[in-house]
């Protein structure tokens, strides 16, 4: 494949590839309809040879080249099959796209300080697993930190001390930047106001802007509420102190920390359903052991 991206990447190769598209021809009719010179034609038309594209042969005095549709199908499917995957419904393309909205939107608006003051979210997310088991993956580092980023980001430190005072930090890189070598793609500093363990938990946040100061302060209450099913986790975000230079963190706020929600909730339970074959594998091996003594 890359030898054929290569071959058709010269216009005069294309060209070449578009005469033979509507029939063979000699290599002298097509250094006249390319207008080009005859030895720089046969070392184009060699090139897509050597990659497949093209084939020839002698007939008495020419020599004929003929286009080879298969090699052009293949690349055909091929780019199809990227472009699909782009394109993708909820794909990454997809919310790339969405931000880049949310972001003029906020821009138009971003007109002098304080512009997305007193701007709200809320989300409600129903999760499983008991509050108790909730709070500790709001709250464990370890826990916090398999969820704490939107897709395609990673933790690279994180800071969470829960009581009130307790300082927050947040910084997350690129997945993909395993060596930590690319720039941070975001860090957010902060406190812990209110810890009710189980029930309710409030901080404040303020994302840094590349010159390290604060885009806005997030006011940020997340309540658990217990339920038949598991727990209603409900979260609120209040902004204060927004800069000019905020709309692309604004822009960021639904979409991002929906995504941390979703990998929460996935989170949870994924560990549940180990929890539960754990469970079943050591009822089965106390089974297994007990059975053998009673055989005996």
């Amino acid at each position: 494949m890359d030898a054929l991206l290569t071959a058709l990447a010269d216009p005069a190769r294309w060209r070449l590839v578009s005469l033979l598209a509507e029939r063979p021809r000699s290599v002298g009719v097509l250094a006249q309809l390319a207008e080009a010179r005859q030895p720089q034609t046969t070392k184009h038309l060699q090139n897509l040879e050597r990659a497949g594209i093209v084939t020839s042969r002698r007939t008495g005095q020419r020599r004929v080249y003929a286009l080879r549709p298969g090699p052009l199908r293949d690349l055909a499917a091929a780019l199809g099959r990227l472009a699909d995957a782009a394109e993708g419904e909820g794909g990454s393309n997809a919310t790339y796209d969405r931000y880049g909205a949310r972001v003029e939107e906020e821009q138009l608006a971003a007109e002098e300080p304080g512009w997305a003051d007193g701007r709200s979210f809320a989300f409600l997310r129903p999760l499983a697993g008991t509050p108790e088991l909730v709070w500790r993956h709001l709250t464990d580092v370890s826990l916090l930190a398999r969820w704490w980023t939107p897709d395609d980001l990673r933790v690279s430190e994180l800071v969470f001390d829960v009581r009130p005072g307790g300082r927050v930090v947040q910084e997350y890189r690129e997945a993909e930047d395993v060596d930590g070598s690319d720039v941070t793609a975001g860090r957010a500093e902060g406190v812990v106001e209110e810890v009710r363990p189980g029930e309710h938990l409030a901080y404040r946040l303020s994302p840094l802007l590349p010159d390290g100061g604060h885009a806005f302060t997030a006011h940020v209450a997340l309540d658990l509420r217990p339920t038949d099913t598991g727990t209603d986790l409900d979260v609120r975000w209040r902004i204060t102190d927004s800069v000019v230079e905020s709309a692309a963190f604004v822009a960021g706020i639904e979409i991002g920390f929906g995504q941390s929600l979703d990998k929460l909730a996935a989170n949870l339970a994924a560990d549940l359903r180990n929890s539960h074959i754990n469970e079943i594998t050591d009822i089965t091996e106390t089974t297994e052991i007990t059975d053998t003594r009673s055989s005996t």
